[in-house]
């Protein structure tokens, strides 16, 4: 196989999510985690290969600096398009990151226009008329606009994205998206001829990011999430069926989860309903010095090794903030991802082999602890959520990493009880 889409994302569950979309494309697709150096290589020979970086809320020059070399690494591979993966949910400051990224990749492509769509309609993210919403809500009138680290309080896509940039941003719009790819290209070259740079585009479905990614196969640079990735990898020739990957399924099973999203709530809640052993982190205490990995690998190894197991530093938004109010919000997330990292490395050394994450900076935290840089995407337990496989010293592991956002509420129970 020979590589045809190279892709950096801007965090480890959003590197999942878009590498599962590749996948569903029909492309055999590879996920590295970090960012590569010339050691690193490919697990196999693959259509699209995806860098997860940890670069959504670094500061934007760091940000820039690893996407940088993501991309150079990727081009090394034979990647002739970079895809840039952000979250469905756009978040990011005034200051970046998501354009001063874009700009700098395409500055090294050469490439003079790109197009962005964060929508994933099967997650309920639409782009209308510029304006992204959240199933039938604007998405500053969302749940989701309570980002812990990157409150969104706008949904206009193009006011957004020209706060980040220098250049110019257009919009093309959902009723020229339904005409068509050749109709979506026209409007390409009119806004370049406007001397536009970033171009906004609307969808309201996959039919709508399947046009998009047909009239984008040529660009140097695309950005957006995973739906309009999805839609690149449909539109190449060669995408098929991509082969079903063995995993683990003997070994114990566990769930970490980090995210205070409201999804992810849910889903402990519905692990709490099943009966299912659970156990609370206590980040407070561990930041006064208290041992509590020990307290909870004490409690692992008391746990019928028949039944999956979840250990969680979660917490509702008035929980997080009464520890952010104490620890800061930098110290309360370090907190939080050292005490997962570790108790996940002591886990795997334990037996576990089917290990479900959820959270991206939990993710990144637990990958970095395991010493995995890459993995091959398997099938999916719910839309953007692969089962992934790696080799440890420990054995084999199948690794699932979900953002803190997705998943069906029964996620937790059904992914780990299931014996298909």
């Amino acid at each position: 196989m020979t590589l045809r889409i190279g892709c950096t994302a801007d965090d480890f569950t959003g590197g999942t999510d878009v590498a599962a979309a590749f996948r569903r494309a029909g492309l055999r697709t590879a996920l590295v985690f970090g960012v590569p150096d010339d050691t690193s290589v490919l697990p196999v020979d693959c259509d699209a290969a995806v860098v997860a970086l940890k670069s959504r809320s670094t500061p934007a020059d760091e940000a820039v600096a690893d996407s940088l070399a993501a991309q150079r690494w990727l081009r090394s591979k034979g990647a002739s398009q970079v895809y840039f993966k952000y979250c469905s949910t756009f978040d990011s400051t005034p200051q970046g990151n998501i354009g001063p990224v874009t700009d700098a990749l395409m500055d090294a492509a050469g490439a003079g226009i790109t197009l962005h769509c964060p929508a994933s309609p099967p997650n309920g993210r639409t782009v209308f008329q510029g304006h992204l919403f959240v199933h039938d809500q604007l998405l500053s009138d969302s749940p989701l606009r309570h980002h812990p680290l990157n409150p969104m309080t706008d949904s206009a896509l193009v006011r957004l994205l020209s706060a980040q940039t220098r250049h110019k941003v257009g919009l093309i719009d959902w009723a020229t998206v339904r005409r068509g790819v050749e109709t979506v290209r026209d409007a390409v070259l009119a806004h370049q001829k406007a001397g536009v740079r970033h171009i906004v585009a609307d969808a309201l479905t996959d039919e709508d990011l399947a046009v998009l990614g047909a009239a984008t196969l040529d660009m140097p640079v695309v950005a957006g999430a995973a739906g309009l990735a999805e839609g690149i990898g449909h539109a190449h020739p060669t995408a098929g069926a991509a082969p079903a990957e063995p995993w683990p399924r003997a070994g114990r099973a566990a769930v970490l989860a980090g995210s205070c999203s409201a999804r992810t709530l849910e889903q402990i809640a519905r692990f709490h309903a099943a009966g299912l052993p659970s156990l609370h982190l206590d980040v407070l205490a561990a930041a006064t010095g208290r041992d509590v990995t020990g307290e909870a690998l004490d409690w692992y190894d008391a746990q019928d090794p028949g039944l999956p197991v979840l250990i969680y530093a979660s917490a509702t938004p008035e929980e997080l903030g009464a520890v952010q109010a104490q620890l800061g919000v930098a110290e309360a997330a370090a907190q939080v991802e050292e005490l997962l990292g570790t108790v996940a490395l002591h886990l795997t050394g334990r037996g576990v082999r089917r290990l479900l994450v959820a959270g991206g900076e939990t993710s990144g935290a637990v990958t970095t602890a395991l010493g995995i840089r890459a993995v091959l995407v398997g099938e999916e337990a719910d839309p953007g959520v692969p089962w992934t496989y790696s080799t440890t010293e420990t054995g084999d592991l199948a690794l699932m990493l979900k953002s803190g956002n997705f998943g069906a509420p029964d996620l937790f129970v059904r992914a780990l009880t299931e014996t298909k």
